[in-house]
């Protein structure tokens, strides 16, 4: 399991980080807070605020390639 902080400002975003999501073979979530959601779900993700840090937990010992992909919602 890996995690990171992402941020998803907007739809256009939001999009992208789910075409992402939904081509891995291991699970991928989101958890903000008390809320966790299936992060290849678009409406899951509209139940988080997407203005806040949204920790990003994937399922594998590998997540480097994902990550690299999703690098420019990476909080830094």
């Amino acid at each position: 399991m890996q995690e990171i902080y992402i941020i998803l400002r907007d739809m256009q975003a939001i999009r992208e980080f789910v075409k992402e999501v939904v081509v891995l073979d291991y699970d991928v979530d989101l958890v903000q807070g008390r809320y966790v959601v299936d992060a290849k779900s678009i409406m899951g993700i509209f139940a988080l605020d997407i203005n806040s840090p949204i920790k990003v937990v994937a399922n594998t010992r590998d997540a480097s390639p994902f990550f690299a992909a999703i690098e420019k919602f990476v909080v830094k």
